[in-house]
C-alpha cells in the first residue's frame, strides 16, 4: 500500500512537472489559434500594463478608484487634479470583487488613500472573474496573492496563464516590452484614467439583461469593506451611469441597489444624472468624455467638496 501510495505522488509530481514546462513551451512556440486556453496578453486592452508600471512610483493619494471598466473609462484623473486632490485609478477590464482585493491587499499601503471611491454594478458581482484575472497576471507581477486569486477562480485559463506569467518574470522576458501610450481610440493619462477618442452611442434594441450575483464575489466585496474600515480609510460605493435604454433592461437593479446601500453610503448615478444616451455615452455602458466630465463634476461636489476635511 505504502509502495501504491509512493508511486501516485511519484507520477503526480512529474505530470505538474511535465505540464508546467509543456505551458512554458505553449506559450512561447504555438500558434495563437492553439492557444484557446492560454490566453496571455501583455500589453492588453484598457492600459493594464501602464497603469500597474506607474502604480509603483505612486504614494500617499487622497483618493483611489476602484472597479471595472467604468472605473478607468469614467473617473478622468485630471479633472480631480484640477481640483486640487491627488488621485490614482485603479479600474481594470472586467474586474471583479476577487481582483479588487488582491490589488488592494498588494497596493493600499503604499497608496495610502485617504478616501476609496468603489464603482459597483450588478454584472461585477455576477462575473466568474476570469478575464479580469487574466488581465491582471500578464500585465502586473504576480506572487502569493495571485495563486490565491487563481484558486478562487478555479478555471484552466487561469492557472495556464498563472504558470506562464511565472515563467516570463522568472526570465525576465518583458524587459523590453513598452505600451504604446496611444491605442487605437485610448489614450493612456497619468495615474491611471483612458480616454476614448470622441464618439457618439446609437441606440440599439438589446433584450433583457441578468444578473446572477456571486456569493465569492459578495465575500470578496465584504473582506474589501472590512479591510478599509480596519485601516480607518473612508469609502463611497457608486454606481456609474450607464445608457437608459441598457439600464432598463438589467432586472434585479433595485435589489442590487439595497444590497449596495446595506453596505454603506451608495450613490446610483443612474438616477441621480440625466444624462442623454445619444450625446454623453459612446456606446450602451460607457461615458464619452462629455459624459465623463458631468460624472466627474457631479461626485467631486457631492462626495469629495463636503469632506474636504480629510484633505
Amino acid at each position: 500500500m505504502f509502495n501504491f501510495f509512493k508511486s501516485i505522488v511519484s507520477f503526480a509530481f512529474l505530470f505538474i512537472i511535465f505540464y508546467v514546462v509543456l505551458i512554458c513551451v505553449w506559450g512561447d512556440y504555438a500558434p495563437l489559434s492553439f492557444k484557446k486556453n492560454l490566453q496571455y496578453k501583455l500589453g492588453s486592452y484598457g492600459h493594464m500594463y501602464s497603469r500597474m508600471q506607474e502604480i509603483k512610483t505612486v504614494k500617499d493619494i487622497d483618493v483611489l478608484f476602484l472597479g471595472s471598466s467604468h472605473t478607468y473609462r469614467g473617473f478622468d484623473t485630471r479633472i480631480f487634479k484640477n481640483d486640487g486632490f491627488k488621485v490614482f485609478n485603479l479600474g481594470s477590464s472586467a474586474q471583479t470583487p476577487i481582483q479588487t482585493e488582491l490589488l488592494l491587499k498588494r497596493y493600499l499601503d503604499s497608496l495610502s488613500p485617504k478616501i476609496v471611491v468603489f464603482e459597483v454594478n450588478p454584472f461585477s458581482f455576477s462575473s466568474d472573474g476570469v478575464e479580469s484575472s487574466l488581465d491582471l497576471f500578464a500585465n502586473d507581477k504576480n506572487d502569493l496573492y495571485s495563486i490565491i486569486n487563481a484558486v478562487r477562480i478555479n478555471h484552466i485559463k487561469t492557472y495556464n496563464v498563472l504558470i506562464y506569467s511565472f515563467y516570463r518574470e522568472l526570465f525576465n522576458m518583458n524587459k523590453k516590452f513598452v505600451e504604446q501610450k496611444v491605442k487605437n481610440e485610448d489614450t493612456y493619462v497619468v495615474n491611471g484614467y483612458v480616454e476614448k477618442k470622441m464618439r457618439y452611442f446609437v441606440d440599439k434594441p438589446i433584450q433583457k439583461l441578468q444578473s446572477n450575483i456571486s456569493k465569492k464575489q459578495i465575500s470578496a466585496f465584504e473582506n474589501i469593506l472590512t479591510k478599509l474600515k480596519n485601516e480607518g480609510i473612508e469609502y463611497y460605493l457608486v454606481q456609474a451611469p450607464i445608457t437608459k435604454s441598457r439600464y432598463l433592461k438589467i432586472t434585479g437593479t433595485k435589489d442590487f441597489d439595497d444590497l449596495m446601500k446595506d453596505k454603506g453610503t451608495y450613490y446610483n448615478f443612474n438616477y441621480i444624472l440625466n444624462l442623454t444616451d445619444s450625446l454623453h455615452f459612446y456606446d450602451s455602458h460607457h461615458l464619452n468624455q462629455e459624459g465623463v466630465k458631468i460624472f466627474n463634476n457631479d461626485l467631486i461636489q457631492r462626495i469629495l467638496k463636503k469632506i474636504n476635511y480629510l484633505f
